[in-house]
């Protein structure tokens, strides 16, 4: 089950490998909608870890809810389970560079700005953080296509010959409107002239 209100986003599971992989993805695809790409990486990581200590270690059963919730400038994603034993972060040294497990919870402190447990009703919670910026980018719109028009060239009116009587559009004293002087490239135009020979 899924709830996503906002800014907030929770998904109940079994804590089961390909279930994590699924679990994965969503929180992928909640922070790209939230415009948080920067942080999936960091986040599907550490939830991927958080679920796998569920997975190896939880008691009596699987059974967890995600949930990933955005707060101004920081993001918090926790995994809530049935087992009520706080995890035990093995020091460094005791754990080989190399390790395939064991080191879930140091990589999960590795990746966030904090983290953390406490007990929960039937069980117990862990979170980590990750600082996210104050306002969510906007995503880039295409540039504009502009379509090429035909450039358009005004004429300048010539003065009519003396005693021949003025265009239909002049009036005394006012120049003639932009539109009756744009000619289109290519066609011949020129003012209206006297028919009458001077």
């Amino acid at each position: 089950m899924i709830k996503h209100p906002s800014r907030h986003c929770s998904v109940e599971l079994q804590a089961l490998p390909p279930r994590i992989g699924q679990v994965r993805r969503i929180v992928s695809a909640q922070l790209r909608y939230w415009r948080l790409d920067p942080l999936i990486d960091r986040a599907a990581l550490g939830v991927t870890e958080l679920l796998t200590n569920v997975h190896r270690h939880a008691q009596p059963d699987k059974n967890c809810t995600v949930e990933i919730e955005l707060q101004l400038d920081r993001l918090t994603v926790s995994v809530r389970d049935h087992d009520p034993r706080l995890p035990v972060v093995e020091d460094g040294t005791e754990v080989a560079l190399m390790a395939t497990c064991g080191r879930g919870l140091a990589m999960v402190a590795a990746v966030s700005e904090s983290w953390g447990a406490r007990p929960h009703d039937d069980g117990k919670v862990v979170w980590f953080t990750l600082p996210a910026p104050t306002a969510a980018p906007k995503p880039a719109r295409p540039p504009r296509r502009v379509a090429e028009s035909a450039t358009r060239r005004i004429v300048e009116p010539e003065p009519a010959p003396a005693g021949a009587p003025a265009p239909a559009h002049a009036t005394a004293g006012a120049p003639a409107p932009a539109h009756a002087t744009a000619a289109v490239p290519g066609a011949a135009h020129a003012p209206a002239r006297s028919a009458v020979a001077s």
